[in-house]
């Protein structure tokens, strides 16, 4: 068992990490409006608890647009129902906005995708379900071309906690990096499957736990 040790404030808090392990099964569609725009839509479903409980189900529905060749942003709209330990479900509103650079250099292709994401929880609830949590997302991704139906990739992702009254001793630092091995497969011009592994590691945080996933994706493009 990992301990992590931090101040919050002038305080000594002392938080235990306990690892779990769950999977995250995605389907996503892709349209193609024109040469610029393309429609996003997601639906994922993810387990946690050793693959034994429900986590949450969320929604993407977003836009994208293609700058350049090597440059293009996103705006989506994530709904999200998150399981709570009393078995009922708290609701969350996300917006995401995204900046992606990427080349290829030979039969490698690298990418940069920058994200500010804001999030309320349970907005009718009390006076807390206004509160806004802003976060910012770094990611860096590399994809191997082997001119076969199947694409090997791997890419690693920095959280830093811009501000969130909910967790404040974490705010104005990095607390977060996932890890992800995978590979998709193309089955055709439309339908892509992919399987990875992802690694969550977080620090700075009250409850800080390491995350084990196996990740299912479904893509179908139009």
């Amino acid at each position: 068992m990992i301990c992590c040790l931090f101040y919050c404030g002038t305080e000594k808090v002392i938080a235990q990490n306990y690892p779990d392990a769950g999977s995250w099964n995605t389907f996503n569609v892709e349209y193609g409006i024109n040469n610029k725009l393309t429609g996003l839509f997601t639906e994922e479903c993810r387990i946690k608890e050793n693959f034994s409980r429900l986590n949450l189900f969320y929604t993407n529905m977003g836009i994208e647009y293609k700058i350049t060749k090597y440059f293009k942003m996103a705006l989506v709209y994530r709904f999200i129902d998150k399981f709570q330990d009393d078995n009922s479900f708290s609701f969350r509103h996300r917006l995401m906005l995204d900046l992606t650079l990427k080349n290829k250099f030979s039969k490698f292709g690298l990418s940069y995708r920058q994200r500010l994401q804001a999030e309320e929880r349970d907005v009718y609830s009390s006076d807390a379900g206004k509160v806004n949590e802003w976060y910012s997302r770094n990611k860096f991704a590399v994809k191997y071309d082997l001119d076969k139906p199947y694409t090997p990739y791997a890419s690693v992702e920095f959280r830093y906690q811009l501000h969130n009254p909910r967790k404040i001793e974490s705010d104005q630092t990095w607390h977060r990096v996932r890890y992800v091995f995978g590979v998709d497969y193309k089955l055709s011009d439309r339908n892509t499957c992919g399987v990875y592994y992802l690694i969550q590691k977080e620090w700075s945080v009250l409850d800080p736990q390491d995350q084990y996933i196996v990740g299912l994706e479904y893509t179908l493009s139009f």
